[in-house]
């Protein structure tokens, strides 16, 4: 009795093995490249705290920012983490009562020098700033400015300026 050597594997039963082979590299190299870019936000993120340090006299990790979009624009308000914290609310409110008053004329380098001069949104407000009503009030543990405009492209650019802040930000900035 001869063993015949010569046998070829049928080839369909090679793509099976192909497939999950694809998809073990196509799954590992999606792994690398979520890691990658996980690793330069949380270096992003880092980045704009040591400048929102230099900037912002209130502590960026005992606070919290919350950005809501709205039809005419948006509000942003920034509130202590302890309601109780008579010193971070002082700091909270006093800073965002001189920045809402910024922002006002068109000032909007204090963002800019945290979030870079090419932060979304950034360009379109400081040059129609004029077209924007912008408030500060005092609200319960901290202070919120409101951004109304009737511009659609300001509308837009609040938007967008909105949500690279609750980017840049992390943790410490909410949607609301």
């Amino acid at each position: 009795m001869s063993v015949d050597t010569d046998v070829q594997p049928d080839r369909r039963n090679r793509a099976p093995l192909i497939l999950l082979v694809v998809a073990v590299v196509l799954g590992l190299a999606l792994g690398v490249y979520w890691l990658v870019e996980r690793a330069a936000l949380e270096d992003r993120r880092a980045e704009v705290a040591d400048r929102g340090a230099d900037v912002m006299p209130f502590a960026l990790e005992d606070t919290t920012h919350v950005f809501r979009p709205t039809e005419e624009g948006g509000v942003q308000s920034v509130v202590a983490d302890d309601p109780d914290d008579d010193e971070q609310i002082a700091l909270i409110r006093e800073h965002l009562r001189d920045e809402s008053e910024r922002f006002a004329r068109g000032d909007f380098s204090d963002p800019a020098s945290i979030h870079g001069e090419q932060m979304p949104g950034l360009q379109t407000l400081s040059e129609g700033a004029g077209a924007i009503d912008i408030t500060y009030v005092d609200q319960p543990g901290g202070g919120e400015v409101t951004y109304v405009t009737d511009d659609p492209e300001l509308v837009d650019a609040l938007h967008d300026w909105f949500d690279a802040q609750l980017s840049d930000h992390g943790h410490d900035a909410v949607h609301g």
